[in-house]
C-alpha cells in the first residue's frame, strides 16, 4: 500500500518541524518520518539539556570568584549524578510532546528508517510513501575519524547521561563539543585535555577571539594541545589510551574517559540518495540558492545536510521555513546569512555576528576594526570579570557593522544589539548615538563602535 502526502518531511527536529508547520498552516497534508527521537538533536541531545550543565558550571565559577567580591565560601562540592538528574528532567516526555503536538495538528508520523526508491518515494520498514514534495532534514550525527579504536570514544549524547565523572578526560577535536564540555568538566573536578590536529582550535571563529578564550580556559587547568596527530585509541584495563605524536614524539596519554570532539556531520548516508536522484558532496545534499536539490526538483533540503549552513538549531528552524514555503508554494526565497548570531557556551561565552577579519578581506572589504580589552572597564571590575573582549568591524565607506566578535560576561545576550543593527541597517554612530541603562554590559556597546 502507497501512502501519499502533499509534503513528506524526513526528520522531525528543529528544521524539519518548521517546514511541516508551514505547510500545515497551509492546509496540506504533512507526513513526518523520525528514525530516532521525535524532537531531534537540541531539545533531545543537544543545546537544551547541555545548557543545564553550562549553568552549573557558570555557578561554579561565580562560587570560586566569590572571594573578588569579599565573600568567604566554604568547601563547595557538585554532586554529579544530582545534576545529571536533573539535567535529564529537561529531556523526559520530550518526544511524547513533539509526537501530541504533530498529531494534533492533523500531520502523520512514522517511525522509521527513510530510504528513496524514487524521485518522490521513499521506503519506511516495507511501506511506501510519496509525496508532491520532499524536505530532507535529517540533522548530524558524530563525525568519525580513521584513528585505530575509535570506537571507543564517546559522544557528546554520552556525556549527558554519564551518571560518573570522570577523573580525566581526553577530547579529540577542538570542536565547539569539547570546549563547551572541557568548561564543564574542569569546573566540576575532572582533569581535561583537549587535542586537534589544526594549528588552533575552533578554526572558524575569529582568532583573536579564540586566544583569548583559549588563554582563559588554559588558566582553568585544561590542557590545550595542537598540530597533534592521534594515531591511536586503545583499552588499558578500565581506562584507554591515546597514542599521539607531538612534535614529533610519539606518546602515550591515559585517560578515564575519551571523548569525540570532532564536531557532526550530515546524517544521511542511509537515505540511498542516489536512488531519489539526489546528487550529494561529502554527506552535503547540492542544492540552489532557494534550497532545491540541484537534480532532484521535488526536493528541498533544510539543516545540516546544507553545505552554507551554519548548523545551528535556530538557522536549522529558519531554513526550515523557507524550505517549507518554497516546496508548497513554489516560491523562491533564499535564505541569508550574513547576520545570524552565534555562541559558544563556555563560561564565560563567546559569541560572533557576521565577517571576521579574512571574510572582510575575502569580500573585498577594508572594514575599520575596533579591538578592546575591557577588563578594567568598570563594566567588567564591577563583576572581577577575567574576560573582556570585543572585536567590531566597521565599513567606513557606510558605517555599518560588517561584524563583531565577543569574549566575556553576557556576550551570547549582548552579541543580538550588533545582531539586531546589522539586520535592520543601522549604522555605528546610530548605535553609538543610543541612550543606554548604566552600568550595563550593553551600555558598552557605544564604545566598541
Amino acid at each position: 500500500m502507497t501512502r501519499h502526502s502533499d509534503l513528506l518531511v524526513l526528520g522531525t527536529g528543529n528544521a524539519g518541524m518548521a517546514a511541516a508547520g508551514v505547510a500545515q498552516r497551509a492546509g496540506k497534508s504533512v507526513t513526518l518520518v523520525e528514525s530516532g527521537d521525535v524532537g531531534g538533536t537540541c531539545a533531545i541531545r543537544g543545546c537544551v539539556p547541555k545548557k543545564v550543565l553550562v549553568a552549573a558550571a557558570a555557578n561554579l565559577d561565580a562560587i570560586a570568584r566569590a572571594s573578588d567580591h569579599a565573600i568567604s565560601v566554604g568547601e563547595v562540592k557538585l554532586d554529579w549524578p544530582a545534576l545529571i538528574k536533573r539535567e535529564r528532567t529537561f529531556v523526559e516526555g520530550v518526544p511524547e510532546m513533539f509526537r501530541a503536538s504533530i498529531t494534533n495538528r492533523g500531520m502523520a508520523l512514522v517511525s522509521g528508517k527513510a530510504v528513496f526508491t524514487g524521485p518522490n518515494a521513499i521506503d519506511v520498514e516495507g511501506e511506501t510513501y510519496t509525496a508532491d514534495r520532499i524536505v530532507i532534514a535529517t540533522g548530524s550525527k558524530p563525525a568519525q575519524l580513521p584513528i585505530e579504536g575509535w570506537a571507543l570514544t564517546a559522544t557528546s549524547d554520552d556525556l549527558l547521561t554519564l551518571e560518573t565523572l570522570p577523573k580525566e578526560v581526553v577530547f579529540v577535536g577542538g570542536g565547539v563539543i569539547a570546549l563547551e564540555f572541557a568548561h564543564i568538566m574542569v569546573r566540576a573536578g575532572a582533569k581535561v585535555t583537549i587535542l586537534e590536529a589544526a594549528s588552533r582550535v575552533l578554526p572558524r571563529l575569529d582568532e583573536d577571539m579564540v586566544d583569548t578564550l583559549v588563554a582563559h580556559t588554559r588558566s582553568l587547568g585544561v590542557t590545550i594541545q595542537t598540530g597533534v596527530s592521534v594515531r591511536a585509541i586503545r583499552e588499558d584495563g578500565a581506562r584507554r589510551a591515546v597514542e599521539v605524536v607531538i612534535d614529533g614524539e610519539t606518546l602515550s596519554l591515559s585517560a578515564d574517559l575519551v571523548v569525540n570532539g570532532a564536531g557532526r556531520r550530515p546524517a544521511v548516508e542511509d537515505l540511498d540518495l542516489e536512488a531519489g536522484g539526489i546528487r550529494s558532496d561529502r554527506g552535503h545534499i547540492e542544492v540552489d540558492v532557494n534550497l532545491r536539490s540541484l537534480t532532484n526538483p521535488s526536493v528541498y533540503v533544510a539543516g545540516d545536510a546544507l553545505a552554507a549552513s551554519p548548523q545551528m538549531s535556530p538557522v536549522a528552524s529558519y531554513e526550515g521555513r523557507i524550505a517549507g514555503e518554497n516546496a508548497i508554494n513554489d516560491a523562491k526565497e533564499s535564505p541569508d546569512y550574513s547576520s545570524i548570531p552565534s555562541a559558544v557556551y563556555t563560561v564565560p561565552a563567546i559569541a560572533s555576528v557576521g565577517l571576521d577579519e579574512a571574510g572582510a578581506q575575502a569580500a573585498g572589504l577594508e572594514p575599520v576594526v575596533k579591538v578592546n580589552d575591557m577588563r578594567d572597564w568598570r563594566s567588567a571590575k564591577t563583576y572581577a570579570e577575567q574576560v573582556a573582549f570585543a572585536k567590531v568591524l566597521i565599513d567606513p565607506a557606510t558605517d555599518r557593522i560588517l561584524g563583531a566578535h565577543l569574549a566575556g560576561h553576557g556576550a551570547e545576550e549582548v552579541i543580538h544589539l550588533f545582531t539586531l543593527a546589522m539586520k535592520t541597517q543601522l549604522t555605528a554612530s546610530e548605535l553609538a548615538a543610543m541612550t543606554y541603562a548604566y552600568p550595563t554590559f550593553s551600555s558598552d556597546l557605544k564604545f566598541l563602535v
